[in-house]
């Protein structure tokens, strides 16, 4: 008897953009039952791969088969009734619509074709989300008052509520905790279990080597090593495929002397009812602080709270000593903060905009003359911040959507670059980044602070935050619940602490 097909074949698939090659006759097998996980650096093509195994893009060229047979997927709504779900990174949830209806957007329920039954959906809705080990989120709820994690549950019930045999899971465990993660690994295992097959993308290469059953690498478009043992190829080697090169898991020296001087910011008693309790910190010139914590700890809301995003219930900010007016983003701004957000997509890019605007926007002063801008000026002020932090491609009048995670991180970054900002507030600054990648952007964040910047720093990664900070804010459910710097502490200490708690120090 003949061998069953592969589930899944992607064979020669090349996709252009203008002025970029995404994909360079990419060959991906995936079988029915298997974790299949998809690792490369930011730009490697992984983000358009999946979005031709989503519809969302169609091939220049290659063939696509789908149990043996060639299969042409138009569209989203063609790749699903396949059986292909995609969970992307950035998810796509309608925060005004309920989880219901969001699990259920475009094939509700509904008698006679077009009268949608809401009790039927919200049942069948809350079957999902016990399957997926969340019972308690209510399906009548608004997924905007959801936070990431369960976000990210109300995603995986969507993929569910199909007919599911593949689904694709872009950096899902970015957002989690670690009791979220193993109920993820969870859920993975009774999935495949059932036949159904997974591509999992993680920079985490502890997650491949946990939940992974073969790895296919991608470089610069191509798939340099397909079918690989996840579990048993060395890292050295995996990293090696997707750098070109050996990589040294390492920070940035610290400076050896502690700052001196008058901190550039100080926040002093800031509160926020019901997030974070009120809170003391200081940053100097050339210091990075990190805060250590669990989702749901504040550290989002203190960093955008510092930022006026979010108006304190108590507590004042100040910068080079002058207090700021809080609640306002533009107080902020004038007075030399730039925030980076976690939501990179949503909260600080012009997704359809070029990459020169996106540098520029928040310095379009600079480039204004009479009354008229003078885009030569911006092109050439954005092409000098994104060179120095060697954005690619190097070609800042390409759209912003078109650049890979990493990339689009880099504009950002640029953009307060360019508008010289004294302050930086870092939220998940790699999130979905790759290893080969990250290295280069903790060269950078060390760099700006040895020039003098002062970084505030968030992060879900321990490890990030103890090699990269100079100082370290415990937090426990809003709580500072210890200070120290950050040689002085271990990823089990800091663990100890987020779970268990301490008094302030």
């Amino acid at each position: 008897m003949a061998p069953e097909p592969p589930l899944l074949t992607m064979s020669g698939i090349t996709k252009s953009f203008p002025g970029v090659r995404a994909l360079d006759g990419v060959d991906l097998d995936v079988q029915a039952g298997e974790v299949h996980c998809l690792l490369g650096q930011n730009g490697a093509g992984k983000s358009t791969l999946i979005k031709v195994l989503a519809g969302a893009h169609q091939p220049d060229d290659g063939v696509i088969s789908w149990r043996g047979e060639p299969v042409t997927l138009r569209s989203p709504i063609a790749a699903m009734r396949l059986g292909i779900a995609t969970i992307y990174q950035e998810l796509d949830l309608v925060e005004h619509l309920s989880v219901a209806e969001n699990v259920h957007l475009g094939h509700e329920p509904t008698t006679a074709g077009f009268v949608v039954r809401r009790r039927s959906a919200r049942a069948s809705t809350a079957q999902l989300l016990k399957r997926l080990g969340h019972a308690e989120i209510e399906p009548g709820r608004l997924v905007g008052e959801l936070s990431a994690a369960q976000q990210q549950i109300v995603s995986m019930a969507r993929a569910l509520s199909h007919d599911v045999r593949l689904i694709v899971m872009d950096e899902p465990s970015a957002a989690l905790d670690p009791d979220e993660v193993d109920n993820l690994f969870r859920i993975v295992g009774d999935l495949t279990a059932d036949g159904v097959a997974v591509v999992y993308i993680s920079h985490r290469l502890e997650e491949i080597r946990r939940i992974g059953d073969r790895v296919t690498v991608l470089k610069d478009g191509r798939a340099v090593a397909g079918g690989l043992p996840a579990k048993t190829t060395p890292t050295s080697e995996v990293v090696a495929l997707m750098t070109g090169r050996n990589v040294e898991y390492v920070f940035p020296d610290r400076p050896t002397a502690a700052p001196e001087g008058t901190p550039v910011l100080e926040v002093r008693g800031l509160a926020r009812e019901g997030e974070f309790e009120p809170l003391d910190l200081t940053v100097h010139p050339g210091e990075i602080v990190g805060l250590a914590g669990l989702v749901g700890s504040g550290r989002s809301e203190i960093l955008e709270t510092i930022y006026g995003a979010r108006k304190p219930s108590a507590g004042q900010v100040s910068v080079d000593g002058r207090p700021l007016k809080t609640g306002s983003v533009r107080a902020a701004v004038r007075a030399g903060l730039g925030l980076a957000p976690e939501e990179r997509k949503a909260q600080a890019l012009l997704m359809l905009e070029s990459v020169t605007r996106n540098v520029s926007v928040s310095s379009m002063s600079r480039f204004s003359r009479g009354g008229w801008l003078d885009r030569g000026a911006e092109r050439g002020a954005a092409r000098a911040a994104t060179r120095e932090l060697s954005l690619r491609p190097d070609n800042p009048s390409v759209p912003v959507r078109t650049l890979s995670g990493g990339n689009q991180q880099k504009a950002v970054l640029a953009r307060w670059l360019l508008r010289g900002c004294r302050v930086l507030l870092l939220d998940e600054p790699t999130r979905g980044v790759d290893v080969g990648a990250r290295a280069e952007l903790y060269a950078v964040i060390r760099r700006l602070a040895d020039e003098g910047l002062a970084v505030l720093l968030v992060s879900s990664e321990v490890p990030e935050v103890l090699g990269l900070a100079d100082r370290v804010l415990v937090l426990r459910e809003g709580r500072v619940v210890h200070t120290a710097p950050a040689r002085e502490l271990d990823e089990h200490r800091v663990l100890d602490l987020v779970m268990e708690g301490s008094p302030a120090s």
